[in-house]
């Protein structure tokens, strides 16, 4: 076992959760390399003194592996494999008093808006001049823009605005510094995200300002792919639409959280929105810009859900045919308006409903995959896996979309744009041939 003595002083960064923490700690790290700090991001080595790990506390699941992960690096202290823990995040922020008691073995708390006071800890101080700058933790040919923080929607299920606070838009000269840099490095996607995308600039510009920055990060030299996630329905800013029919290199793509396809769960869950009005801007979207792709998320199980309810939400998704789905059982969160309410949807019917959904999902997709079988796209090369290059069309976005597998592709590099035409297909990939 490693002495004190034996090592210099490194970090090491453990990121739980989302985009957005990914973020987070990829702004740490830059920080901290920028104070001449020896740290890494999830490293393998076993030779750091310090860890810090960036939590998510947004449902139990996440709750619980944030908890294993920490006690984890607690017990390695314990044993003198590192010296000190600090924990960071979601979690950190939403349960900080609680968790000091449970677990004083860390050796300090902090919130997501406490980053100087972390550096601090960490003997750094906050560098203004790398705002705009960013050290890449995956792949550099794809990064993720994130747009603003914090959400000042009401939703009931959500525990997002205790964690992140209200919504705050981060000035589009500081964004479009960022893309600029990160298109110097080789990045040649950009994913958009925030709590609530289509919220930005309501802040600082008084107006939703989505449409503007699309138009600005559109003009970044060296980008050629700009993807739009979590766009809340409610309140859509319609010029955005606009920007992407015109712009070639924005995706036909949009990340857009619907939560549920019947209009008294919608009103349940203060969503803002009528089942008809979110079909209605679903058509919307779809005449403005053709052939885009839709992802959105829905929850099964939110307290008053019927099978009516259900059932009504199941049509949604068929006469709806979104291109990418992700469901959730709802979780009751504490300190959230839902939890006010009684949890009565048992949950193995949760579940039940949750492989309701995804296999009818399932069906659509394999659907509208076979109808790529001879068109040709333009694919962006993710990885290798053995001798198999891995990609992804426009209509997908990293770790939660379909993928390409490339045949006759030999001599690619991670990054490269190529064209490939689709030769067979299942629910969750594409086969396509480079051409």
């Amino acid at each position: 076992m490693k002495t004190k003595g034996q090592r210099h002083h490194k970090v090491n960064i453990v990121t739980l959760g989302c985009s957005k923490n990914l973020v987070d700690s990829e702004v740490l790290l830059t920080q901290l390399r920028g104070n001449q700090i020896d740290a890494s991001h999830e490293s393998n080595k076993d030779d750091a003194n310090i860890v810090v790990i960036n939590t998510c506390g947004f449902i139990d699941n996440a709750k619980q592996e944030s908890i294993d992960t920490i006690l984890r690096y607690v017990d390695a202290k314990e044993e003198g494999i590192v010296e000190k823990v600090y924990v960071t995040g979601c979690l950190s922020q939403r349960y900080k008093d609680d968790l000091e008691k449970e677990i004083p073995q860390v050796d300090a708390w902090f919130g997501t808006r406490d980053l100087s006071r972390l550096l601090k800890q960490l003997n750094a101080n906050y560098k203004s001049e790398l705002v705009g700058e960013r050290i890449l933790t995956n792949p550099s040919h794809f990064a993720y823009l994130k747009i603003s923080e914090g959400c000042d929607r009401p939703c009931s299920f959500c525990a997002i605005p205790l964690m992140r606070g209200k919504h705050i838009s981060r000035p589009m000269e500081e964004l479009v510094l960022e893309a600029k840099n990160l298109a110097k490095n080789g990045t040649r996607e950009l994913l958009l995200i925030a709590q609530d995308s289509t919220y930005y600039g309501l802040d600082l510009y008084k107006k939703r300002n989505l449409a503007e920055l699309l138009k600005r990060l559109s003009d970044v030299e060296g980008i050629e792919w700009i993807r739009l996630h979590y766009a809340f329905p409610t309140g859509f800013p319609m010029d955005a639409l606009d920007v992407m029919a015109e712009r070639e290199n924005i995706c036909k793509y949009i990340d857009i959280p619907l939560q549920h396809g019947a209009t008294e769960m919608l009103q349940i869950m203060r969503r803002g929105t009528t089942r008809e009005k979110t079909e209605s801007l679903l058509e919307t979207i779809r005449e403005k810009v053709p052939g885009i792709a839709i992802r959105t998320t829905l929850i099964a199980g939110h307290p008053g859900e019927t099978q009516e309810h259900f059932t009504e939400m199941m049509a949604f998704v068929e006469r709806t045919r979104f291109d990418r789905l992700g469901v959730f059982p709802y979780s009751h969160e504490d300190s959230t308006h839902s939890f006010s309410l009684t949890d009565d949807v048992p949950a193995k019917l949760k579940q039940e409903r949750v492989d309701q959904l995804m296999e009818l999902q399932q069906g659509i997709s394999l659907e509208l995959n076979q109808a790529k079988i001879g068109k040709i796209f333009n694919v962006l090369v993710d990885r290798k896996e053995e001798a198999i290059f891995i990609g992804r069309t426009e209509f997908d976005s990293p770790e939660v979309d379909n993928e390409v597998i490339l045949k006759g592709a030999e001599y690619l590099r991670l990054g490269d744009f190529v064209k490939a035409k689709v030769i067979s297909a299942t629910e969750f990939d594409l086969v396509a041939d480079v051409i």
